[in-house]
């Protein structure tokens, strides 16, 4: 059992910064590749971010790249989403999720999430 908390959420206007953490416990977290998600109010789960075991390679959405970093430390068991330049339409709560599949699956929507956190409420004011 792998758990996983996310943190680092909160307000803040058009065009400022959040990082996003999420801590991982229980079982070995270099295993996994992880991926983070978003979803808004009356929207459907969108994938944001994924990044490889090791964190050589990542993988965006398009409505985020070049404004989000994805990025991890084994040694720390926890993963990052430095967020820049944000938008209103960023507006979500965001879930980290690990998978046995790789990375590029999870951008293809093709690879099984095996753990979700709890998510972590970002919301930007226009």
């Amino acid at each position: 059992q792998l758990q996983l908390v996310e943190s680092g959420g909160g307000l803040v206007q058009a065009g400022g910064s959040l990082r996003l953490s999420c801590a991982a416990s229980g079982e070995t977290f270099e295993s996994y590749a992880m991926a983070w998600f978003r979803q808004a109010p009356g929207k459907e789960r969108e994938f944001v971010a994924a990044i490889s075991w090791s964190g050589a390679t990542t993988y965006y959405a398009d409505s985020v790249k070049g404004r989000f970093t994805f990025s991890r430390d084994n040694a720390k068991n926890t993963v990052y989403l430095q967020m820049n330049a944000l938008k209103p339409e960023d507006t979500a709560a965001y879930y980290c999720a690990a998978s046995l599949y790789h990375a590029y699956d999870l951008f293809r929507g093709q690879g099984t999430i095996k753990y979700w956190g709890s998510g972590t409420l970002v919301t930007v004011s226009s």
